[in-house]
């Protein structure tokens, strides 16, 4: 759940590194021309190029210029050359520059190509993928059954939400395809200060609290917290609580900070009960809460649920039961 992600809970990356996944309308213009410089240099020129610019993280995460090499010549096998541009985005987050391209080429696959820059133009992240579908859902109809609540208090922003993939980088998950991830703004942004330390994160340590009554089915709270610029892939929820609503409805609440945890296995909860904190465990960019619904308390092996809430406001008008959707700022209703 990388807050691409943020991070979301799953980080969607079949390549080589990460980043952000968000974008903002104006580009910025050097991030532009390096991303299409590297861009053009993977695709036709020499690997060495871009070994050469690459951060020692992503050197090392990759192993040897040999592996870049090797991943090269696969995305020029796989994909064939590149025929035409469908859209340039760029993002800064914190102390990263993001260049994402969506292009079409000749084996008949249209491929996202996404780079990220530290503050020295290095290359501190690069994936290349073909573009995502939505997965294929049975529950496109499906009502909530139990009485939904927003999992917190106070105002938060919806970071990723919705049943689109421009709404929601989840949608392609099929477990996680109604999932959410929320942070908190001020004055339009997550955080204060340059973002470099968690406690700089508005929704840092706020309370978690259960979005409706059920038992607790599993829960983890005893990993740490990731620095911002780091993950953790091979535990990607994290510090977390999964709790069984009954008639086949279990709800991931997810990157929970570490020892806060208040609920045990087996446990009853109350709707509205503080579950634990929000933190920056697991496979996250920075800290935010990631909720998603699923027919199976497994997070490998379930189909994802739309999860409607009841009584909440979506940038201030009442909703008695709805959906919140990305770029939406939500509390509970009066």
């Amino acid at each position: 759940m990388i807050i691409r992600k943020l991070t979301g809970l799953l980080s969607g990356v079949v390549a080589v590194a990460a980043g952000s996944g968000v974008y903002a309308q104006e580009p910025d213009l050097r991030t532009l021309q390096l991303g299409r410089h590297f861009t053009e240099v993977f695709q036709t020129g020499s690997a060495e190029d871009v070994w050469s610019r690459m951060s020692g993280k992503m050197q090392a995460a990759l192993g040897s210029l040999n592996h870049l090499k090797g991943f090269q010549a696969s995305v020029r096998l796989t994909f064939g050359p590149q025929t035409g541009i469908l859209d340039e985005q760029t993002e800064r987050r914190s102390t990263l520059r993001t260049y994402r391209r969506r292009a079409t080429h000749a084996r008949g696959a249209d491929v996202v190509w996404q780079w990220s820059f530290g503050p020295d133009d290095s290359i501190a992240g690069f994936y290349v993928r073909r573009v995502p579908e939505e997965a294929v859902s049975t529950h496109l109809n499906y009502e909530t059954r139990a009485a939904l609540r927003l999992p917190f208090e106070g105002e938060w922003y919806v970071f990723w939400g919705g049943r689109t993939l421009e709404e929601n980088y989840h949608a392609e998950n099929p477990a996680q395809r109604f999932a959410y991830d929320f942070v908190v703004h001020n004055d339009g942004k997550s955080h204060s200060g340059d973002g470099a330390r968690l406690t700089d994160y508005h929704c840092w340590d706020r309370a978690i609290l259960a979005p409706a009554d059920g038992t607790v089915a599993a829960r983890v709270d005893g990993l740490p917290d990731q620095a911002i610029g780091e993950t953790d892939a091979q535990r990607p929820a994290g510090n977390h609580v999964v709790l069984d609503l009954g008639e086949g409805e279990f709800v991931f609440l997810a990157h929970l900070r570490r020892g806060s945890v208040t609920v045990e296995t087996g446990e009853r909860v109350r709707s509205g009960q503080e579950i634990g904190r929000c933190g920056n465990s697991g496979n996250t960019s920075e800290p935010h809460l990631h909720m998603h619904m699923q027919t199976t308390p497994d997070l490998t092996a379930g189909e994802g649920l739309p999860a409607q809430f009841q009584n909440y406001r979506a940038d201030g008008v009442l909703q008695e039961r709805g959906e919140p959707v990305r770029g939406q700022t939500v509390t509970v209703g009066d």
